[in-house]
């Protein structure tokens, strides 16, 4: 097993620890995210180019992914929705991204990979990797920034 994947496992199990504990009385969690995600990234990147065949493919709980989803939503309220790069410029006023949205992602990818990683760790490590390039990189960078905004905004407070 490579060096990092106790690094990346463990990281995969807080943040899946962290969504799952989320309530709406205290943010804390969503601020314990805004600093977890950076290190994942890092994590993720560490496997780069690994080969993946598939073996652990993701077949998606829909029902339970829309649930947690919904939750978050309910949870975030206003600091929900956000800005993609290019939504301003076409006159829109309706904001396209939704950190539920990434959040959720983000947690139904790690999660399904905590779930085999005894199974077979560096498979694991290489599906996160490939989903990571395919999908849910974009919703970690798009989460990162939009949760680094709240926090200048100062919207991470009680």
């Amino acid at each position: 097993m490579s060096r990092n994947a106790p690094k990346m496992i463990s990281l995969a199990r807080r943040y899946c620890e962290l969504i799952e504990a989320s309530n709406g009385e205290d943010v804390s969690w969503l601020k314990d995210v805004a600093d977890l995600l950076p290190r994942l990234h890092a994590a993720v990147n560490s496997f780069n180019g690994r080969a993946y065949d598939g073996a652990f493919a993701l077949a998606p709980d829909l029902d339970a992914r829309f649930e947690l989803y919904s939750h978050l939503v309910d949870l975030l309220g206003d600091r929900d929705s956000y800005w993609l790069e290019f939504d301003r410029a076409d006159d829109s006023h309706a904001m396209t991204g939704s950190l539920a949205d990434d959040l959720t992602d983000i947690y139904c990818e790690l999660k399904h990979g905590l779930r085999t990683v005894d199974q077979d760790p560096e498979q694991s490590l290489r599906a996160w990797w490939e989903g990571f390039a395919r999908h849910w990189g974009q919703h970690l960078a798009d989460a990162e920034r939009h949760l680094s905004a709240l926090t200048s905004q100062g919207r991470l407070e009680r």
